[in-house]
């Protein structure tokens, strides 16, 4: 690594959601850390925008032990109870946190608020050296126990040696593309529409999940008196649904959901995202892992991306504490086999309900009632769901167990 000017253990690609909350969790290890970020000082990565993110326990639990909890300026939406049904089908699913022993199963929280507390952490972290804006370009193969990194900064191109690279770029990874990496893609033909409602009554702390032939319809109960609301549509409709004014939007909206918060009154700005999977075939290479939407890129129906991608992070931050040399062959294996379990579950899961429940096929109707109705019924199927929701599936990480709050 000599004639470089910067060295670390660990260098980040990614200051988004998942790669902002490693570097913070990795503040506790006697770690040098590199953080390369697209954008400028004093602007925000594009994710954190209007989006309503649904915190599981066990991210709130983690978030709080990190100290990004309470960064937060708003006010959070506990999520008390869990209501799921099914346009044209019998049976429902109602969860209740009391019935656990929970005061909720999780948190609404404004995904830009969200990135103003983890920015506000990020620049409390005393060893954390920040690249921005800065632009991975490409990686050398692994060799001396290193890879080099290069960046595109406005002063010309740097290297920067790294001990372990890991990738929280998002789906579209350039470093899981330079690293090799393959990835299974699946495009669902949907577009997610999300917006700030206000309707008639006020959140009561019920997240509402309703599904339909175009994909699911979601009311979340956010901090400020108002739901947010997450809308699937067939990508051929995404245009129409994109120009319609308030009133045709809230209709449609209406349509969809239903009345059980009563009538729609107002939105706000509304934001569109196509969906679609992504898998990555592998999640190490030598002396590079990834992590969130790099690994894995799932359906929205859940909320399981971001948490799912917070325990990728939280995982590995574990593995590394006291680790002799972070990035080892076997710990990364290890890092790959703790995963497994989690990863596999939920994504089976995300894209099994997605594909299930948007089928409008007449005789699977009769089927999805039988399982709305079991599920509704059943404690030991509901005590399984719960798990999920929570985030506790698999190899928990230990900053995500209640204990650690």
């Amino acid at each position: 690594m000599g004639g470089m000017t910067e060295r670390h253990d660990v260098v980040i690609v990614g200051g988004g959601l998942v790669g902002a909350s490693l570097a913070i969790a990795l503040e506790r290890l006697d770690l040098d850390v590199g953080l390369i970020e697209a954008t400028a000082p004093g602007t925000m990565p594009a994710v954190f925008d209007q989006r309503n993110l649904s915190f599981a326990a066990a991210t709130v639990n983690a978030l709080t032990a990190l100290g990004v909890m309470q960064k937060l300026r708003a006010p959070t939406g506990p999520i008390r109870r869990i209501h799921v049904s099914r346009q044209g089908d019998f049976g429902r699913v109602r969860l209740d946190a009391a019935d656990y022993g929970r005061e909720a199963f999780g948190q609404v929280v404004v995904a830009r608020d969200f990135g103003g507390a983890l920015e506000t952490r990020l620049q409390e972290l005393p060893r954390l050296t920040r690249y921005r804006p800065a632009r991975f370009v490409g990686v050398s193969d692994a060799a001396d126990g290193a890879r080099t990194v290069r960046t595109a900064t406005a002063d010309g191109e740097r290297e920067i040696g790294a001990r372990l690279l890991v990738a929280a770029d998002g789906t579209a990874s350039a470093v899981r593309a330079a690293l090799g990496v393959g990835a299974q893609e699946y495009d669902y033909a949907q577009t997610l529409f999300v917006a700030r409602v206000r309707a008639e009554r006020a959140p009561d702390g019920t997240a509402y999940e309703r599904f339909g032939d175009h994909g699911p319809t979601a009311l979340l109960p956010r901090g400020d008196r108002h739901f947010g609301v997450v809308h699937a549509v067939a990508n051929a409709d995404a245009g129409q649904v994109a120009a319609m004014d308030e009133a045709a939007w809230l209709a449609r909206v209406q349509q969809a959901f239903g009345w059980r918060v009563g009538r729609l009154l107002a939105s706000g700005e509304r934001s569109a995202y196509p969906i679609a999977r992504l898998v990555a075939e592998r999640l190490t290479a030598p002396r590079a892992v990834l992590l969130g939407n790099a690994a894995q890129t799932i359906h929205p129906i859940g909320a399981q991306g971001f948490n799912l991608g917070l325990r990728d992070a939280l995982t590995l931050a574990e593995l590394l504490d006291g680790a002799v040399d972070i990035g080892a062959d076997e710990l990364l294996a290890a890092y790959a086999q703790r995963r497994h379990e989690d990863r596999q579950r939920t994504l089976a899961f995300s894209d099994g309900l997605a594909r299930l429940t948007a089928n409008g096929a007449p005789l699977l109707r009769p089927l999805r009632s039988l399982g709305l109705m079991a599920s509704d019924s059943m404690p030991w199927l509901q005590s399984f769901l719960v798990g999920g929701a929570m985030g506790f599936r698999g190899d928990v990480p230990a900053l995500c167990r209640e204990a650690a709050r």
